[in-house]
This record gives structure tokens, sequence and C-alpha cells, in this order.
């Protein structure tokens, strides 16, 4: 854990996460927001249309807000998410309203079991050698099972 939340109270811990969730949240969104206007001149633009982005706004076309709300326990559809309502320019109100119940179950989450379980991993992995070969094999495991899946998406879709 880092330094200066070390030692903190429960409470203190839980809102000072909950304040780097809800800042992080909200300049992606901004960020989103303010992209879209000059995103076509911009390299921005590319990752506006990206398929992830593209997936984030049917998620929030099917399913509404909620979907920013549940976004924030799980891995990678965080940031997908706050991106996607910015871009779909939700209005900023119901989009915080929204975000406000993730970051606080974000914030118990990583209070708790979260950053135990990272230290953990990190504990784990630093002592032993062994640890280390089994993080790298899991990494590339993970990373090809991530190009297996996109070839075979992209093959589909050229398909049709």
């Amino acid at each position: 854990m880092p330094s200066f939340l070390e030692g903190l109270p429960f409470w203190w811990l839980v809102l000072a996460l909950f304040v780097v969730v809800f800042c992080r949240a909200q300049a992606t969104y901004w960020l989103a927001r303010a992209a879209v206007a000059g995103a076509s001149r911009s390299r921005w633009g590319r990752w506006l249309d990206s398929a992830a982005v593209r997936r984030g706004s049917a998620l929030l076309d099917r399913w509404g807000l909620p979907v920013v709300t549940v976004s924030f326990l799980t891995v990678g559809l965080q940031t997908v998410m706050n991106a996607s309502a910015g871009v779909a320019r939700v209005p900023w109100w119901r989009y915080t309203a929204a975000m406000v119940p993730g970051c606080a179950a974000w914030a118990f989450v990583y209070a708790t079991v979260g950053i135990a379980l990272f230290w953990a991993g990190v504990q784990a992995v630093a002592g032993s050698p062994w640890g280390i070969v089994a993080l790298v094999l899991l990494l590339a495991a993970l990373a090809v099972v991530v190009w297996t899946a996109r070839r075979r998406r992209r093959l589909l879709s050229a398909g049709r």
C-alpha cells in the first residue's frame, strides 16, 4: 500500500480511495466529452471510434446508466464506461448520480480485500523466483488469450 495510506483508520482509507476513484472517473468523463469536439482532427479520433468504446456505448445504450455503476466492480470496463458516458454526452448530474455509488463500492472493495490481495501477490512473487516465473507464464497466457480472441473477432468480421 502506498505509504501515505498506511496506518489510516478504515473510514479515512475508504474516503481517500473514494476521492481517488471519483477524480479519476470524472477526469475520464470530461476528457472524453471534450475530445469529441475535436476528435476527428486528432489521434484521439481513432480511439473514440475503437471497438472498446463502441462496445461501451452499446452497453450504455442497452442497459443505461446502471452500467456505469456496475463497471466499478469490474476490471477493464470502468474506464471505457466512463469515457463512453462522456462520448455520449450524458448530462453531468445523471452521470455523477450513477458514478457515485460505483465509486463507493470500489473504495470499499479496495479498502478491504483489493489492496490486501494485491500486496499478497506482490509479496509472493517478490519472495520467490518461482513466483516470478508463474507471474510471467500467467501474463503470457493472458496475452495469448487476448491475441487469439481479437484475431478470431477480426476474422469473423472480415468474413461477413
